[in-house]
């Protein structure tokens, strides 16, 4: 039986970049859905890891460095092009997380999400501009002015907020979140190792 697999994101993490790539060929190559769970990283920090604020403050100059040297050395490894920094960092994920929603209701969650991925760690465009998301839904074929009248309504932003809260209450801290079989949970782009030894 095909395990389930449930991945908890928000496109404003590199790290979440890497895994959404590599979650998706690992799932091709071993025949496993994914249960994509679109959430609000910033939600979390504020309620259970603002640790994250207090090394932005505070930052640690060689782990800085550090940071710069891994990111490059997994965007070589995978093939991705990541910016190291984006023009606006971090930026509000908000809309870009609602539309990721959207689209997943019209069954384009991965090729949306994909874009945005790309738009902000590839082509250092701030994902909280509705031009910018309105080209995005475009260029997934979502209709444009649909997408942007719906990543507003009530129901989308309660989704979000929803998934948000269920990552915190299933022990969650951050981006990317996976989880196997319902509570076996995997934090981080790194994990995808393990997650393949248990699937396979």
């Amino acid at each position: 039986m095909a395990p389930r697999v449930e991945f908890f994101f928000d496109c404003s993490s590199p790290w979440t970049y890497l895994a959404f790539h590599r979650i998706q060929l690992l799932a091709h190559e071993l025949h496993f859905k994914i249960d994509w769970k679109p959430f609000l990283v910033g939600g979390v920090f504020n309620t259970v890891n603002d640790s994250i604020y207090k090394f932005r403050a505070n930052p640690v100059p060689a782990k800085v460095n550090y940071l710069a040297k891994d990111l490059e050395d997994w965007s070589r490894h995978t093939g991705l092009k990541i910016l190291w920094q984006p023009s606006v960092f971090p930026v509000n994920s908000v809309r870009a997380m609602r539309g990721c929603l959207v689209a997943g209701e019209h069954g384009l969650l991965p090729e949306f999400s994909r874009l945005v991925f790309e738009s902000y760690w590839r082509d250092d465009l701030d994902i909280y501009q509705f031009r910018h998301l309105r080209k995005i839904a475009e260029n997934t074929g979502l209709d444009p002015d649909g997408f942007l009248r719906q990543i507003e309504s009530p129901s989308i932003k309660s989704q979000l907020k929803k998934n948000t809260e269920e990552l915190i209450e299933r022990g969650g801290f951050g981006t990317p979140t996976i989880f196997v079989d319902g509570d076996d949970m995997y934090f981080g782009n790194d994990r995808i190792p393990l997650i393949r030894e248990l699937i396979e």
